[in-house]
């Protein structure tokens, strides 16, 4: 044992972190109570309403936030919510895109009617507060797609925050969650939702118990929370698998070392 091949282990971290990405294995997820408000005040919106869903991340966060947006866009299609996404992140449009049009197909939605992107408008707080001030067709005057928005019926009762029954902020970071709260919440009284990273999570756990946002999401296993509440289990309860099976294969390497290397030092080994 003490001569094996080290990439033999590699071989099975590989498999162990890889095989439940591909086929998730059910797993005993218990939704924290910040999990369990935002899925609720997102079920609670009516039927046909608007939410601005603001996605603030880039390609290095996705893996933690791509997960909580596929399962934000299930629940407010199934509830036949309007969705007005936006983005703060110049790298955030075409992941939000990539979500908004895989859920679309899933459920009938036609975009530029039942959903639209607004794309990126750089500024960070400024585009924030210029919402509430000046409107969103003045902020954004064209879509992702670079056509003018008054060109699409979704956008025809939009006209600033006071259109929209709540925000669902997805952030990794500046500009996020943190932003939307000092310059929008407090400002203009709209309800704020936010996923984040993990590493982020305890900055923003301030924020719910004070009632700012009414829910959060905390990385991966915010996301695994997410999907077991939405009922489409999806890349965040496969990551919780692929990361509990490789923590488990660790531990049991180092027990394992550690057996050889008492049972070599009671031979005459090195201690």
């Amino acid at each position: 044992m003490k001569g094996i091949d080290r990439r033999w282990l590699f071989l099975l971290v590989l498999i162990f972190v890889t095989v439940p990405m591909i086929k998730p294995f059910p797993l005993p997820i218990i939704p924290k109570d910040s999990s369990i408000k935002f899925y609720n005040k997102i079920e609670s919106l009516p039927s046909g309403s608007t939410l601005l869903v603001s996605g603030d991340y880039d390609p290095a966060s996705k893996p933690e936030l791509q997960p909580m947006m596929l399962s934000l866009l299930d629940q407010a299609f199934r509830k036949n919510l309007k969705v007005v996404a936006i983005e703060l992140w110049p790298a955030g449009p075409p992941i939000v895109q990539e979500a908004l049009e895989q859920k679309a197909r899933e459920y009938n939605k036609k975009y530029g009617v039942d959903y639209i992107n607004l794309g990126f408008k750089d500024g960070q707080q400024v585009v924030m507060v210029a919402l509430g001030t000046q409107g969103v067709p003045a902020v954004f005057p064209n879509d992702y797609l670079g056509h003018p928005v008054g060109e699409y019926p979704i956008m025809k009762t939009v006209k600033d925050f006071s259109s929209f029954s709540a925000i669902a902020n997805i952030s990794a970071g500046y500009p996020g969650t943190k932003e939307w709260v000092q310059q929008v919440v407090s400002r203009f009284h709209i309800p704020l939702g936010s996923g984040t990273t993990a590493v982020s999570a305890a900055e923003y756990y301030v924020y719910y118990g004070s009632g700012q946002i009414f829910g959060l999401l905390g990385g991966m296993a915010g996301a695994a929370e997410y999907e077991s509440l939405v009922k489409k289990p999806g890349l965040g309860i496969g990551g919780m698998g692929s990361m509990s099976l490789a923590h488990f294969l660790i531990v049991f390497f180092i027990i394992l070392g550690n057996v050889i290397g008492w049972m070599s030092s009671g031979k005459g080994g090195a201690k």
